[in-house]
């Protein structure tokens, strides 16, 4: 008698339920490689055009390039860094730079002038700009009429610290010529053309303004590192720094733009609760100008400023706007306003979700 085992045939009950369990597992392996093909950013290679690399107006891009997490999103990422917000915006118009970093109110003049561009991811909840009188300039300063013919320190022209300068000096009734704006970049150099005496004033962002601060060497006339210096200032809500893109950058590669949020969201969450220890050892020693003590101290100081999640509000949105309408815009603009179409947190949203944000 023959007693061997043979294999169940395909039309046998069991033959034929082993054959449906092996086809569901390679229709599952099947599904998650084309997921994960389809989650893969298209533009793996990338540069991001910044205006102040070192400054804590995009510390949540240095942390994301410094912990890997551009990397663990699959990206190659390049920070072009340069003296202000308007190089870096004119670094992605000229295409050196295929997205770019910096105030939210760049999204709306671009607009304004017929270029589309879009934000979608939020890093600073309040602008963080400061500006200050020198007090070795004028060291019986009372007004700010008295800032009339001096040189007022900014980043670069048509940057945030530029626009900044000439809403506080609007608010003092001072015209746009009534003073010389100075670029004097966002490092070490601001703080030595103030301290040489080149010039008289400075709108600018930590840490520089911190070091100045610190030493007494500034009087702040206006502050928007904290929700609440902003809402002084603005009259409500003010959003600070974004990543923004082109229109067409967004829709030809939303997974890359998918990627850049997640690793730029990451950042925020990791930094809602990191300490001076891992502040230490996640930025570079030289982005604190040789005063470890004064960077952390100023962090501290803009820690509320920092975007919890990467999403933009719509009341914040709405004061963009207006500011930009009042104080911002200089010949008519080619079109009107479109708060909709400057941003959109579709990509922070799924990011939230992801890293499970609070």
């Amino acid at each position: 008698m023959d007693f061997a085992v043979r294999a169940p045939s395909a039309t046998s009950p069991m033959g034929g339920r082993r054959a449906v369990l092996r086809g569901l597992a390679a229709a599952t392996l099947a599904s998650c490689t084309l997921v994960r093909a389809q989650e893969r950013p298209e533009k793996p290679k990338l540069s991001i055009a910044v205006g102040g690399r070192t400054t804590l107006y995009y510390l949540p891009l240095t942390i994301a390039d410094q912990l890997g997490f551009f990397a663990h999103e699959g990206l190659e990422v390049d920070l072009q860094d340069h003296a202000g917000g308007g190089l870096a915006l004119q670094s992605l118009l000229q295409g050196r730079a295929d997205v770019a970093a910096g105030g939210f109110e760049h999204t709306i003049l671009l607009r304004q002038r017929g270029v589309n561009c879009r934000a979608f991811a939020l890093l600073g909840r309040a602008p963080q700009l400061v500006f200050g009188v020198s007090t070795r300039a004028l060291p019986e300063f009372r007004d700010p009429s008295q800032l009339k013919g001096r040189r007022v320190g900014i980043s670069a022209p048509d940057s945030s610290t530029h626009w900044f300068a000439r809403l506080v000096l609007a608010r003092a009734g001072l015209a746009a010529t009534d003073v010389e704006y100075v670029g004097v970049g966002t490092s070490t150099a601001a703080v030595m053309a103030l301290r040489e005496g080149r010039i008289d004033a400075i709108a600018s962002i930590d840490p520089v303004i911190s070091m100045l601060e610190f030493r007494g060497e500034i009087r702040v006339l206006a502050d928007t590192r904290s929700p609440r210096g902003t809402q002084e200032l603005y009259g409500g809500p003010m959003p600070g720094g974004c990543i923004y893109a082109p229109q067409a950058f967004v829709v030809r590669y939303p997974q890359t733009v998918q990627a850049l949020t997640n690793a730029a969201v990451r950042a925020l969450k990791w930094l809602q609760t990191a300490g001076p220890s891992d502040i230490v050892r996640a930025v570079p020693e030289s982005y604190m100008y040789g005063d470890r003590a004064i960077y952390l101290a100023s962090l501290e100081k803009a820690r509320a400023a920092l975007c919890p999640d990467g999403l933009m509000t719509e009341e914040a949105v709405a004061t963009a706007h207006r500011v930009v309408a009042q104080y911002y815009s200089g010949s008519a603009p080619v079109r009107p306003q479109a708060p909709g179409a400057t941003y959109t947190n579709d990509f922070a949203r799924r990011a939230k979700l992801k890293f499970q944000v609070a």
